[in-house]
């Protein structure tokens, strides 16, 4: 059977696109901000386009960082995209403006330092070993539209060894950001999968093969 997916609805401009996009990867999709149906899917998507300020007031609106903690406290997979995946850090600063974010990892979403900004079209990413939302595209690009990033990955390795290391994939566009994390239920792609052709179609198909 196919994995039904949220895609959340908290007024982020490409829904639609997203929603298309995981459903042409094999899922059946619905758009909603409705509380039980995001907590009962097999997974959630959490796209994101615009301002860090503005996606985290349309997402409180909806109670959408309690749904994103609730699902990851249970152990239930979220996917965020583009500004999706900034909101997942402590938080974002935009024209001197500093805005909470969901705090699921530590760190800062701040201006790209490079001559041409935002930071617009094709760019291959570098891989982790193990990656599982990478199988099968380590050489491949992908599509990014974006300002702003995080520059740095500051969540401590666990001390006790116990629980695996998150998987970080960077880019480089000025100097390096992440590109893309896999940490257990929580992944997240700066770049757009859906705008990613053939090798963002693999990587939601890699996605939805996670999904219990």
């Amino acid at each position: 059977m196919s994995p039904n997916v949220v895609v959340l609805d908290y007024g982020s401009g490409n829904l639609r696109s997203a929603e298309r996009a995981v459903a042409r990867a094999g899922a059946d999709v619905t758009v909603t901000a409705d509380w039980d149906a995001a907590l009962a899917a097999d997974g959630l998507v959490v796209p994101g386009v615009g301002a860090f300020a503005a996606c985290m007031k349309g997402l409180r609106e909806v109670r959408g960082e309690q749904i994103i903690g609730r699902r990851l406290a249970g152990g239930l997979p979220v996917l965020g995209i583009c500004v999706g995946m900034q909101i997942l850090f402590s938080k974002g600063i935009e024209h001197g403006v500093t805005t909470e974010g969901c705090d699921e990892w530590p760190g800062t979403v701040d201006g790209l330092e490079a001559p041409v900004v935002p930071h617009m079209g094709w760019n291959t990413v570098d891989v982790p070993d193990g990656s599982v939302l990478f199988r099968g595209l380590q050489d491949a690009r992908f599509y990014f539209v974006h300002s702003y990033a995080a520059r740095r990955w500051e969540l401590a390795p666990d001390p006790t060894g116990t629980i695996e290391p998150p998987l970080v994939t960077w880019a480089e566009h000025g100097d390096r950001f992440v590109a893309a994390v896999e940490n257990g239920p929580l992944c997240a792609t700066q770049f757009h999968p859906e705008k990613s052709g053939d090798a963002g179609a693999l990587l939601l198909r890699n996605w939805l093969s996670t999904l219990s």
